[in-house]
């Protein structure tokens, strides 16, 4: 044998060499060709442990030597190497590539993969347009890596063409990589009706072809196209699972999330990681108990429990936080062995989002003690801490911080985190200037938490100044319109309520009706709508109501008829208070949940007589009930809350 040695390796090749093969006399041509194709492979396995440049040249010099400088199957895998290691494409493996007399299509191949994935693209197609003209024919592997840098480069046009050069030259219709390929690449550059007749049109399809279509659907956001592809595939593994489960989780459709994750786990398939980040979001966006703690079993049962993973760890995090139970998410954080910024963020926004100011600051101090560096979204929630408290220095201090002591920019997120604080505190013209002051054009959650603002202070002109930069910027988002409405209805400008609902009805915005949830016996959601009676047991639930609102009258309890923004009588503002779905939701928990902590979510703002009536009915009950509306979570207990009605 001899010794071949590098800087970091040492390769050993066979002593019997091509040209020794040559010299020798009476050997015959089938042990002479054995030998070649064992030394052939010994370089290939060499080629593919190289880790450097220099050692595929010394390697390069040794094919060479052994009179292999013209066998394309070695000078492929040459080739393959070098784009590996990143080497320009039209340097040194360019000039491999030359001086072989008859590439062939596997070589030619290896040329265009490597232009294909390094640029530029046009080259690639240049080679391919060289190889026809010479009478070689590609393979599918020629096609495939020219679809994955169409992919790559978003250009649909040039896949069209390569994908016209495969019906051209025919026999790539039944290739399934091919297919698969095509399909991602037709995926990924927006034109998924493409993608899916190629694979209406392949003759056969394995998971990948239905799992890329599937996931396709999803993030489009046609998750039933997605379910009626998922429910045709024949053998369903893990990852097509995973496809559904993220799917629903993504589209907002958490109990599709859930039901389809019980699928999978009666069907046996093994959960990993992705699977359960996906299932856990799912919870979090329901905020029911029962299925957060069930997720959390079937983590541990799969090896992948938060003490040991961190992914899965920051996940429950901010699962248990929005299922109400911000305890349950701390006990998680403490137990972790592994902490990254998206455990300590998941945190600090948990505390943040209960209105549990101090514990959020504390635990930022902690973590800037450490190695962990605080990100955008840490500093998002310890702005929001501060806002919900109305800790508007200590707000402006971390806001200050943020570049000089952390090298965080500042984004469109954080200012609208800072609006929201000075408005909140009263001081609008203080919020306005610093929106007008702003590096880049402020986003809608600027101009939203200003207007917001406004409704909390009743600031008409300022109301209308934020609300006018949202009708650019958010035309159809109906939310806009209304609170407008409301703040104008609030002081009495009833011509202006007019001039808007005229506007809502001219671009034909319809109000998105008020829905809150509450998880009932053995973790059934009941979804409950304002003003619908249409729950099995709305005579029950309308009788508790009534007794509540009776006894909270003898503590004082007044209808708050200014949260109606119509200009109707009394008695009716006081019916459609009677009939928001917070308060439907409560007397169903009261009626159905003795003892038991209640937890509602709500998908919009809890208004202030709802508020003032959950205040009372924690008082004379005794019971806690914690309420997750679209801004933040309320703890009532013995009578408060946890926001200190600043909300």
């Amino acid at each position: 044998m001899v010794k071949f040695c590098t800087k970091t390796s040492l390769f050993i090749f066979p002593k019997t060499s091509c040209h020794q093969l040559q010299t020798q006399s009476f050997i015959p041509f089938s042990v002479r060709q054995e030998h070649k194709n064992i030394l052939e492979s010994r370089l290939v396995s060499i080629l593919h442990g190289c880790a450097h440049i220099n050692q595929a040249k010394q390697v390069h010099a040794h094919i060479v030597r052994k009179g292999l400088d013209q066998c394309c199957y070695v000078l492929t895998k040459l080739l393959r190497t070098l784009t590996k290691l990143d080497v320009p494409m039209g340097s040194y493996p360019r000039l491999v590539f030359q001086q072989v007399e008859y590439p062939n299509p596997f070589l030619w191949t290896a040329l265009i993969r490597g232009y294909a994935l390094q640029g530029p693209l046009m080259e690639s197609v240049l080679l391919y347009n060289s190889m026809r003209r010479r009478g070689t024919g590609p393979v599918s592997f020629t096609f495939t890596a020219l679809f994955k840098a169409c992919s790559a480069a978003l250009d649909v046009n040039l896949g069209t063409q390569v994908h016209a050069q495969t019906i051209l030259v025919g026999g790539f219709g039944s290739d399934l990589y091919v297919g698969n390929t095509l399909i991602d690449m037709y995926v990924k550059c927006g034109c998924l009706d493409c993608g899916r007749r190629v694979f209406d049109e392949m003759l056969d399809r394995d998971v990948i072809s239905w799992t890329s279509l599937i996931v396709a659907y999803a993030k489009s956001g046609n998750i039933e196209a997605a379910s009626e592809l998922f429910d045709g595939l024949p053998t369903k593994d893990m990852v097509a699972w995973t496809a559904m489960v993220t799917g629903y989780a993504q589209n907002a459709k958490p109990r599709e999330a859930l039901e389809a994750f019980e699928r999978m786990q009666a069907a046996g398939v093994k959960t990993d990681e992705v699977t359960l980040v996906g299932v856990i979001s799912a919870c979090a966006q329901l905020g029911a108990a029962k299925y957060a703690n069930w997720v959390r079993d079937v983590a541990e049962q799969s090896g992948l429990g938060p003490t040991s993973n961190v992914v899965v760890g920051s996940a429950l995090i901010d699962m248990y936080a929005k299922c109400g139970s911000v305890e349950d998410a701390y006990k998680v954080f403490e137990k972790m062995e592994e902490k990254n910024v998206y455990s300590y963020s998941s945190m600090i926004v948990g505390f943040a989002m209960h209105g549990l100011a101090d514990a959020a600051l504390e635990l930022f101090n902690g973590m800037v003690k450490t190695e962990t560096k605080p990100n955008r979204v840490t500093f998002i929630g310890v702005l929001t801490a501060c806002s919900h408290a109305g800790m508007v220095e200590k707000g402006k201090q971390l806001f200050a911080m943020m570049q000089d002591c952390y090298g965080v920019a500042p984004a469109d997120d954080h200012y609208a985190c800072m609006v929201d604080l000075l408005g909140r505190a009263g001081r609008l013209e203080e919020a306005l200037n610093l929106v007008k002051l702003m590096p880049m054009n402020p986003h809608g959650a600027v101009w939203g938490a200003l207007l917001g603002s406004c409704r909390i202070h009743g600031n008409p002109d300022i109301a209308w100044i934020a609300a006018s930069h949202l009708f650019e910027l958010e035309p159809n988002n109906i939310g806009n319109y209304i609170l407008l409405s409301n703040i104008y209805a609030s002081a009495g400008m009833w011509d202006d309520v007019s001039k808007i609902r005229k506007l809502m009805r001219a671009k034909g915005l319809k109000k998105n009706p008020g829905c809150s949830w509450v998880e009932g016996k053995k973790g059934i959601i009941h979804e409950f709508f304002a003003g619908d009676m249409s729950h099995p047991k709305t005579r029950e639930i309308k009788q508790a109501l009534e007794d509540l609102l009776d006894g909270l009258k003898y503590l004082g309890y007044q209808p708050k008829l200014s949260c109606v923004a119509y200009d109707i009588s009394d008695e009716e503002k006081k019916r459609l208070l009677m009939s928001h779905s917070e308060k439907l939701a409560l007397a169903f928990g009261l009626l159905t949940s003795a003892g038991c902590t209640i937890r509602i979510v709500k998908n919009l703002r809890i208004c202030e007589d709802c508020h003032s009536v959950m205040c009372g009915a924690s008082q004379i009950t005794g019971r806690e009930i914690v309420v997750r509306d679209n801004m933040r979570f309320h703890h009532f207990r013995n009578g408060t809350c946890s926001c200190g009605n600043f909300w």
